[in-house]
């Protein structure tokens, strides 16, 4: 586009911006978003959100407890999910693996992706019961759809010139990856799953509304139970922790990218 003519440029951005527009608005439209009855509803979610405060603090060591499990859930969950990504990503790098078994390994990862979590937690709730069990087995296959994404994009991101040098000297397929791929794979890769671990916190809250477990199931029962107050001490514990945790995994992760 920069070796067009200034006029061709223009008109290009200009077509860009009446597309852009002309989507947004079917969007738009396709929502039915009824502004009049958006200002109405107002006076409602005010009165509804009122009910909420003030939290009712002699729940906190239920929450606490719940979270730890929580925590719990989304550290072997992750922890699975990671181990289980690594050879799905391998196998569907494009630099380290053929055409065929990139495309399984791809379709495997959309159909993953695909699935959302409370259908996971459903079904291992069907499989295992309510409890812990079912959430961190689900947060293991949630986890795969998404790490081994973000692990084939950092193998595909190595350097192919100092593989090239490593096969010159007469380095096996081993020391290929121990010494070529590895250590530029495995800062970004231990980034994305301290991220990980971080966003399966909140998704194990989410499970526990299908009775996978966690603070998420004592929040569901809160407000089933129309005890919104104790409701809301749940989620304020549950906002400090994933803030704190948050706070110390972007150090993490910025210490690693350094690296």
């Amino acid at each position: 586009m920069k070796n067009l003519p200034i006029f061709s440029q223009w008109v290009i951005y200009l077509l860009i911006f009446f597309i852009t527009i002309f989507i947004y608005t079917w969007a738009l439209q396709g929502i039915g978003v009824d502004t009049q009855v958006m200002q109405d509803s107002l006076t409602y979610v005010s009165k509804f959100l009122a009910d909420f405060f003030p939290p009712n603090w002699e729940v906190l060591d239920i929450a606490i407890k719940a979270l730890i499990e929580t925590m719990q859930m989304s550290l072997w969950g992750t922890t699975i999910g990671a181990i289980l990504s690594i050879p799905i990503a391998i196998a569907s790098a494009r630099n380290t693996a053929p055409i065929w078994l990139q495309w399984l390994a791809n379709f495997l990862q959309n159909a993953v992706r695909s699935v959302p979590s409370i259908i996971l937690g459903l079904i291992f709730v069907a499989a295992t019961g309510l409890g812990a069990a079912a959430g961190t087995l689900a947060l293991s296959i949630y986890t795969i759809g998404y790490l081994a994404k973000f692990y084939q994009q950092a193998i595909e991101a190595v350097d192919s010139r100092s593989l090239e040098s490593l096969q010159v000297i007469g380095a096996s397929k081993l020391q290929i990856a121990q010494y070529g791929i590895i250590p530029q794979v495995l800062p970004l890769s231990l980034g994305y799953t301290l991220w990980m671990f971080e966003y399966n916190i909140r998704a194990a809250s989410v499970l526990g509304v299908v009775g996978a477990g966690g603070i998420g199931f004592q929040l569901k029962s809160y407000i089933d139970g129309f005890e919104y107050t104790k409701a809301t001490t749940m989620m304020l514990v549950l906002l400090v922790v994933v803030t704190l945790i948050d706070t110390v995994s972007s150090q993490l992760r910025q210490r690693l990218e350094g690296m």
